[in-house]
């Protein structure tokens, strides 16, 4: 039997919705952002976050449904994110999924936005693949097990071993920022505008990456991660430079930067990677966009790296309709006094 399931997603400043077809196949992904509405502040204000959510939630969910040519009594369930994320955004997707789940007769799925960005790499897409594609030819093949997921976003960064559906093991993560996060801070520092991540790339380009010899936080016999000393010595060293600032001086200090995070970043995982005899390598969540990051990734991951396409990387609701049939196929149903989990955790 087809099972169709509609995905909603709202854990930061994303308005998501989404038809998936039997985990798979993206029948329709609706996106609303709000860059334009954060940029000013150089992050997201989670207050005025909540409010676009409310204002968009709906008409999202229509045009999910509109461009996937269904109607309500197509759905098998309903599939939301209750957590990790910011707890006005969370409440406006989760309240809006209890209505449809009520109004509609469907089952509540509660779905782990890590999760979804595990799951993403489950959909059919045009999927970048590392050394090793030959046991591993990409385009929406279901990735192997036991495999590892490196996800990098701005609340997160994680390295996740999956052994099976549902099956997870926190192999290391941030100590304190995360790398999406390090990006923004550093981006606003520099004054290359929000969001952090693409505005640090497109100045590296112009950039030397060895212009500055940033320090790189390895934490000898751990998997963790730590971003906030690279980011201090960036403050620091922008310090000694008074008055105007020459364009090129901005494009090392980014080139360098960025050189320091996605160094620390490839080489731990190609450790763990090996150390854990891993099939292939999950690249997921919104850093994980970054050009230099994959690059460096395949060359140093001696397993296949599989990557994904931009809209799939950033918060998307497809993600979550994937891990959410994967959860109705378990039997996981939410009773209608599901509550929101802002510090949610998946391992």
């Amino acid at each position: 039997m087809t099972l169709r399931i509609l995905g909603i997603e709202t854990s930061c400043d994303e308005t998501a919705a989404a038809v998936v077809e039997d985990g798979r196949i993206i029948l329709s992904n609706v996106v609303a952002s709000q860059i334009e509405l954060h940029a000013p502040y150089g992050g997201v204000f989670p207050e005025m976050a909540a409010r676009a959510h409310i204002e968009a939630i709906s008409p999202v969910v229509e045009s999910a449904l509109q461009q996937a040519h269904l109607g309500w009594q197509d759905l098998e369930a309903v599939a939301v994110t209750y957590g990790p994320g910011l707890p006005g955004s969370l409440l406006v997707g989760l309240n809006f999924a209890k209505g449809v789940s009520l109004g509609r007769n469907l089952p509540l799925v509660p779905v782990n936005h890590l999760e979804g960005h595990l799951y993403a790499h489950w959909l059919k897409t045009e999927a970048v693949s590392g050394p090793g594609t030959a046991s591993v030819p990409g385009t929406g093949d279901i990735p192997p097990f036991p495999l590892l997921a490196l996800i990098v976003s701005g609340g997160h960064t994680e390295l996740i071993l999956m052994r099976e559906h549902g099956r997870y093991e926190l192999v290391g993560s941030t100590l304190d920022d995360a790398a999406g996060e390090a990006f923004d801070k550093v981006a606003r520092m520099l004054d290359l505008g929000y969001p952090g991540g693409p505005a640090i790339e497109k100045a590296a380009q112009q950039g030397n990456s060895r212009a500055f010899d940033f320090p790189r936080a390895w934490l000898p016999g751990t998997f963790d991660f730590s971003f906030s000393g690279v980011k201090t010595e960036v403050l620091r060293t922008l310090g000694r430079y008074n008055g105007p600032r020459p364009l090129r001086l901005i494009a090392d200090m980014a080139a360098s930067f960025q050189a320091a995070v996605v160094e620390v970043l490839a080489v731990k995982t190609a450790q763990a990677a090996r150390e854990l005899g891993v099939t292939c390598v999950l690249l997921s969540g919104g850093v994980s966009a970054n050009t230099a990051l994959r690059t460096a990734m395949r060359s140093r991951v001696t397993v296949p790296v599989l990557s994904l396409p931009l809209v799939l990387c950033t918060d998307n609701a497809a993600m979550i309709a994937a891990a959410g049939t994967y959860r109705y196929q378990a039997g996981v149903r939410a009773a209608l006094d599901l509550d929101i989990t802002p510090g949610a955790r998946l391992v």
